[in-house]
């Protein structure tokens, strides 16, 4: 399964979603891949940005290749994961939107709404987008700016 066997997949989330990372976790290890979990490991209350930032800031040091991150919708994860530099996050719901994240985007991180998906769909998503593979083409130049402005915007003044 593409470059999934070397290092470990991170997860990450806030008590909204800790029972969906529990889900998805254990659906991942079935599939016989590492999993590397960041917690939260409960339903006590916490800041997302937090947990986002940890596994974003770990995958940009290149600890994982692919991380995926929850919360009650996935929106605040994607936008906190996006702050870091060298990190592409996008928020799935839909089979389409987790294939395109890596097929025209090269997203290393899947942000998850665990108020927006069930856990079996949330299952078929992460299946599918751990499947995909960044196509590169005509996306490549896309994906290439995006790097670009990346740096202009975070590179020391």
């Amino acid at each position: 399964m593409n470059d999934l066997t070397e290092k470990p997949i991170a997860i990450g989330c806030d008590e909204a979603a800790y029972h969906l990372k529990q889900a998805i976790r254990a659906h991942l290890e079935k599939r016989g891949l590492s999993v590397q979990d960041y917690g939260v490991h409960d339903t006590s209350p916490s800041l997302y940005p937090d947990k986002a930032a940890e596994v974003a800031e770990a995958v940009a040091a290149g600890r994982h290749e692919r991380a995926i991150l929850m919360c009650g919708t996935g929106i605040g994860m994607c936008i906190t994961a996006n702050k870091i530099p060298g990190v592409r996050a996008a928020v799935c719901h839909d089979q389409y939107s987790a294939e395109r994240a890596r097929k025209s985007n090269d997203a290393q991180i899947m942000a998850l709404g665990s108020r927006v998906v069930g856990e079996e769909l949330a299952k078929s998503l992460v299946d599918t987008w751990l499947n995909s593979n960044f196509l590169g083409g005509g996306s490549t130049a896309k994906v290439e700016r995006m790097k670009e402005i990346d740096q202009r915007y975070n590179s020391p003044k």
